[in-house]
This record gives C-alpha cells, sequence and structure tokens, in this order.
C-alpha cells in the first residue's frame, strides 16, 4: 500500500526527479513564470510554495534551505528580497497553475504555472493618476506645457510638383577635339 508517498514520480529515478524539481524551481523563481506538463506542474507547486514560505521567515538557516535547492545565490537573493515581500499578507497559495491544452507531438497535457500577483524585478509598476502627483511635479508639468505653447510651430511649405516633361531621347554632349580644347585655353 502507498500510504503517505504522496510525490509523483514523474517516470524517473530519485536523483533525476530531484535535478529536475531543482532546474523548474530556478526557472520559475527567474522568470515567474513557466510551461510545462501538468504534472511536473503540480510537483513544482510543491517545492515553490515551501521556498517562498522559507523567504518569508527570512533567517540564515531558511536562505541556507533555500540554496540547497536553488543552487544559485542570484536567485536566492531574488527570492528573499523580492518575492517574499510581495506575499508577506499571504497565507500560501503562491502559485497558480493554468491548464493550456495538448502538445501537439506527444499529446501531453500542457499547463502554465506562476506566481500569483507577481511584478518581476525588471517591471515597472503601474503609473499612478495625475491626480495623485506631488507638488512639485505639478509645477514642473506647469512649466514645460507653458513653454511648449510659446514656442513657434513650424509650417511645413507644400513642395511644388515640376510639370511633368515627355520622356525624351538623351543626347549626348557633343564631344571636344583636343586642337579645340587647345584654341580655347
Amino acid at each position: 500500500m502507498r500510504h503517505q508517498k504522496r510525490v509523483a514520480k514523474l517516470g524517473r529515478t530519485a536523483s533525476h526527479r530531484k535535478a529536475l524539481l531543482m532546474n523548474l524551481a530556478a526557472s520559475m523563481i527567474e522568470h515567474g513564470k513557466i510551461k510545462t506538463t501538468d504534472a511536473k506542474a503540480k510537483e513544482l507547486r510543491r517545492v515553490v510554495e515551501r521556498l517562498i514560505t522559507y523567504a518569508k521567515r527570512g533567517t540564515v538557516h531558511h536562505r541556507r534551505l533555500a540554496y540547497r535547492v536553488l543552487q544559485k545565490r542570484d536567485l536566492v537573493k531574488t527570492l528573499f528580497e523580492h518575492i517574499a515581500p510581495q506575499y508577506a499578507n499571504r497565507n500560501g497559495g503562491y502559485t497558480r497553475i493554468i491548464k493550456l491544452g495538448f502538445r501537439d507531438n506527444d499529446s501531453a497535457p500542457v499547463s502554465l504555472i506562476e506566481l500569483v500577483d507577481y511584478k518581476l524585478p525588471g517591471e515597472k509598476k503601474a503609473a499612478k493618476p495625475a491626480a495623485k502627483k506631488a507638488p512639485a511635479e505639478k509645477e514642473k508639468t506647469e512649466e514645460t506645457e507653458t513653454k511648449k505653447q510659446t514656442k513657434p510651430k513650424k509650417v511645413a511649405k507644400p513642395k511644388e510638383k515640376k510639370p511633368e516633361q515627355e520622356p525624351t531621347e538623351v543626347s549626348k554632349p557633343p564631344q571636344v577635339s583636343e586642337a579645340q580644347e587647345e584654341k580655347s585655353a
């Protein structure tokens, strides 16, 4: 009987499965979302949610536990300094699995697993409405608007079209002999 044997074997040996989940977790932390098969996504969810819980606790011991899985210092730093603060008020459920259908070549069920409500470090946050600008910023924008209004606008002159001429034969310039050049000089 398989009581308390909850890990999906994914058709791999234990070491291969561990390496696969470590690589998928590293990609997930780096990119915020990845596309993989349903079974791998469900197993990956267990690993990533545990890592985010480690990051929320934030101790050196938990940082070392996360490093044991991710194997890259920059990913651990991203996890602890950027991802964990975004989930400070959430108790679990950090990931979402969206089923995408079936892969063409082998008909494997494919899913997108992503972090819920997550902004990547490089993404800019949504622009704030104009009403919430600071007073100093309002003055700057008013000054730039008045400068724009005072500059005279350049008016483009319409191009004159040349009258169309009928194609004529191109005549060659008359050739000047060397004797005539000497006389003119």
